[in-house]
């Protein structure tokens, strides 16, 4: 698919390409034919007014043999005189044809393509005047101009086709990964499904035995039960996320206390953190105003919590700070004693159901937590990041402020 549609792109700008390419070099060569036609027929006509005259288009200098000559008729169409140097006016034969041909034409101007000639034919009561110019170099132009642009305009297309080809690799470059991460997102969600689904079909087996007792029974029922938790926690994630990719997810933004959400989030943690021997300690600034969904900014803190003590040091701590960042800026920082991240595993950790510790997969992490987080911030018009530091792993969102003032609303930038 990517293949096709980095062709139709190619496809599609280089049809542009040559459209424009043959308009702009068309108008070239019909401007320039028009041009030296225009300076042709401005001589022939200057001539045409004095044509027995040798100065009589002196613009040019009078060492200048210019390649006309005129004839000048009598009343019957009878040859009374001529006039030119460049021209060899001794073949009575080639003079009456071309009088002849001049003459009987519709037009007062035109071309004689035998003879490489233009005619310019002026009529009065006392005289009639015939003036013609040699097109030989007026033609050879336009073929060296023709020449130049066919090369121009092929090294044009090879040079745009090369660029085409650069630039297709570019443009799909989203999508191509867009679609790398579909595929990804598919095969990881079917091999978490997969080992779920696997346990219940097994203990669903086992329980049809009836060489188990009721207490075997009883736990293969509970590991049914604990599987099919799992499998709904995972399927309403990937449910979350779909939604937020396609922009259905309803965010509900309103004013809100920041610092108030986040010390009642903390609340629940408090005993999980105790049963796991850690501690969990917090500083926060009060009354830090931002505009946001409260319940999904609650769901930021416990994801971010959530991923702190599984990945923490026994015995450790878990540090909460909220605090205001320059002007209209909030920052939230949650971070542990843990093993430090390598720059691999930070430019993954946002990957769906990326795992730094795979052995974690049973536990009801799918390495959707912090992919779902980063989503909320974004939304929210914030920047969510992690970090390793010694010994340490930090994660960290940043939030426009929303600060109250006397009269109408301001939002930080």
């Amino acid at each position: 698919m990517i293949r096709r549609l980095r062709l139709k792109f190619v496809l599609i700008n280089m049809t542009i390409v040559t459209l424009m390419l043959c308009v702009i070099l068309g108008l070239v060569l019909h401007f320039t034919r028009a041009n030296l036609e225009e300076e042709n027929l401005r001589m022939m006509e200057s001539i045409a007014t004095q044509p027995f005259q040798v100065s009589a288009p002196g613009d040019l200098g009078e060492d200048v043999r210019l390649p006309f000559f005129a004839l000048q008729l009598g009343p019957r169409g009878e040859l009374m005189a001529r006039t030119g140097g460049y021209y060899d006016l001794s073949d009575e034969a080639m003079l009456r044809e071309l009088i002849q041909t001049a003459w009987t034409s519709h037009r007062p101007m035109g071309v004689i393509e035998e003879y490489n000639l233009r005619y310019y034919r002026v009529e009065t009561p006392a005289s009639r005047c015939l003036v013609f110019s040699d097109i030989s170099s007026e033609q050879a132009t336009l073929s060296g101009l023709r020449t130049t642009c066919l090369i121009i305009g092929g090294i044009s297309f090879f040079v745009f086709l090369w660029a085409s080809v650069v630039l297709s690799k570019w443009a799909v470059k989203p999508v191509e990964q867009a679609w790398k991460q579909q595929r990804e997102f598919v095969a990881s969600a079917s091999h978490e499904l997969k080992t779920p689904l696997t346990v219940i079909m097994t203990n669903a087996e086992l329980m049809q035995d009836p060489a188990y007792g009721a207490d075997k029974r009883a736990v293969f029922l509970d590991s049914i039960l604990t599987m099919s938790r799992q499998m709904r926690g995972l399927i309403e994630q990937m449910l979350e996320l779909a939604r937020a990719d396609s922009g259905a997810t309803e965010l509900g933004m309103s004013p809100m206390n920041l610092s108030q959400t986040i010390s009642l989030a903390l609340l629940p943690f408090e005993a999980v953190f105790f049963e796991q021997g850690l501690t969990l300690s917090s500083q926060l600034e009060p009354d830090i105003q931002v505009q946001g969904a409260e319940s999904q900014l609650r769901q930021v803190v416990e994801i971010l919590l959530d991923n702190a003590q599984k990945y923490a040091y026994p015995n450790t701590g878990v540090e909460v700070t909220l605090r205001r960042r320059g002007r209209g800026h909030c920052l939230l920082t949650v971070s542990n004693q843990g093993d430090p991240m390598s720059p691999q595993e930070l430019r993954d950790i946002f990957k769906r159901f990326y795992r730094a510790d795979p052995a974690r997969s049973r536990t009801g992490s799918f390495g959707l937590g912090l992919s779902i987080a980063q989503g909320i911030v974004t939304r929210h018009r914030g920047k969510f990041g992690r970090r390793a530091g010694k010994g340490s792993t930090v994660s960290w969102w940043s939030c426009p402020a929303y600060k109250p003032v006397s009269g109408p609303s301001q939002r930080g930038a």
